[in-house]
């Protein structure tokens, strides 16, 4: 963790800050219309609306008045002659020495769930006590918006003053994957190779409190199919004899924790790391904890989160409780979700993985393995000038320290960024905050973060803007 002081503001500065002000309503009412438009790139969806909403910001690149070039473009998926879905990048060439910067945000969406568990419909945006309700709302349209907001605020107040090169990368399949985001680069690099890339996909401590994401966890996701019978039988004539599919598949799901809930999967490691006060109350209150129930794993909270592997069974194939009969499941599928430690590579878990599960089949179960999808973590070299920067962007832009945070989430395609662009430095930041709800009914932005987040963003841009590249 890192206390930054608040400076005090130059003038220029000062007007930055005020155009913010005056911008941010325009800017929300941009994302309610971004919002409006339910671009979810899973091929169940209709994929035109991700074209309506990469045209859409195309044109909110173009009107900023920043740009050289603004273009919609797609990329291959690396060993297929499937295209990704449409994304974004808009172009300007630095200036008199300055620097480049990269940012980046997505604009697709997750699905948006069941309509009747959220309190106003998911693509109408609503706000009430302080937050804007709907699916992106926060993930990521509000980091979209919060770049276009930053932008304009500052080629307001710099006009022709404004040196700094930007790139900007709105990607369309953030959510299904990333499927096309390493050939894009490949693509792509020329436009984009930038000093310093802002990840504006993460989140903050609180609503009050800013975050500079350091560490990420990484992921190990696949399809685990449990079989023990050629066919289904009568569960009353053999149960109690025949192990069926369903009994194998508890039974060694089971083993995958111990006795505190810790994941007890041997090669499958732990990394130390400061973190954050965080209580149990504060748990409760921004999980939705139900009061008889106990968090899992030990040491601090915090910890159990950024620095420890996760286990979570997301799916699960059998016979449903409405087709519910008397017999024998000869197999179970399930989906294993497994956050991996930073510092060790996704693989390795998922071959620590599926050792632990082959030696652990019980009754002699036959276990095939399928989909399988890795994402490393990250580890973010803190040392740099951008780095620095931004943490005092930060302090004066929410007017308090920042915090360098954890995430217990993943975003594997920061890596493909580190590959592609090494002496680029990397700075994961974001406009949510614990209540935000991504991913999930009723998900929100909390409406002063955003303006706290976009005056961080334009004074970064500022400052970057009076340094020279070479320095």
């Amino acid at each position: 963790m890192t206390s930054s002081a608040s400076s005090a503001l130059s003038a220029s500065e000062s007007a930055v800050v005020e155009a913010v002000a005056l911008g941010i309503p325009a800017a929300l009412s941009d994302l309610g219309r971004l919002v409006r438009i339910p671009g979810i790139a899973w091929p169940a969806f209709d994929q035109t609306q991700l074209e309506r909403s990469a045209d859409a910001i195309a044109e909110l690149a173009r009107d900023t008045g920043v740009f050289d070039e603004v273009r919609v473009l797609r990329a291959h998926v690396d060993d297929t002659d499937e295209f990704g879905q449409p994304a974004v990048l808009a172009t300007r060439a630095a200036r008199g020495g300055r620097p480049t910067i990269l940012l980046y945000a997505h604009h697709d969406v997750q699905p948006p769930g069941d309509d009747e568990l959220w309190s106003t419909p998911p693509f109408e945006p609503t706000v009430r006590d302080g937050r804007m309700y709907g699916r992106g709302a926060a993930d990521d349209k509000a980091g979209v918006m919060a770049h276009i907001a930053a932008l304009r605020a500052v080629a307001e107040v710099l006009g022709d003053d404004f040196d700094l090169g930007v790139a900007l990368f709105i990607e369309g399949e953030e959510e299904y994957g990333s499927r096309s985001f390493a050939r894009f680069l490949r693509d792509n690099a020329d436009a984009l190779r930038a000093d310093a890339i802002v990840v504006a996909d993460s989140g903050n401590l609180d609503s009050r409190t800013p975050g500079l994401t350091v560490s990420l966890r990484g992921n190990a996701r696949f399809t685990l199919t449990v079989r023990t019978l050629e066919h289904a039988s009568h569960s009353g004539m053999f149960g109690g004899a025949v192990p069926d599919a369903m009994m194998a598949t508890v039974t060694l799901l089971a083993t995958l924790w111990d006795s505190d809930g810790a994941v007890a999967v041997e090669g499958m490691i732990s990394r130390e790391g400061q973190t954050p006060d965080y209580s149990e109350q504060t748990l409760r209150e921004e999980t939705g904890l139900l009061e008889g129930t106990s968090p899992i794993g030990r040491d601090d909270i915090l910890g159990r989160i950024w620095n420890k592997p996760a286990i979570t069974i997301t799916g699960i194939d059998a016979t449903s409780v409405a087709q519910a009969s008397n017999t024998l499941l000869p197999e179970v599928s399930v989906v294993i979700s497994a956050r991996v430690a930073p510092g060790q590579s996704a693989a390795d878990a998922y071959a620590a993985l599926e050792a632990h599960l082959r030696a652990h089949a019980p009754f002699g179960s036959e276990l095939t393995f399928a989909d399988v999808d890795l994402g490393d973590g990250f580890l973010v070299d803190t040392s740099g000038w951008a780095v620095e920067m931004t943490r005092g962007a930060m302090a004066d832009g929410y007017g308090a320290d920042p915090v360098d945070l954890g995430v217990g989430g993943s975003i594997p395609f920061i890596a493909d960024l580190v590959r592609e662009f090494p002496g680029a430095q990397i700075l994961v930041t974001g406009v949510e905050d614990p209540h935000s709800r991504a991913h999930s009914p009723n998900e929100s932005l909390h409406l002063e973060t955003f303006r706290n987040a976009v005056r961080t963003e334009a004074l970064l841009l500022a400052r970057m803007n009076g340094r020279d590249a070479a320095s």
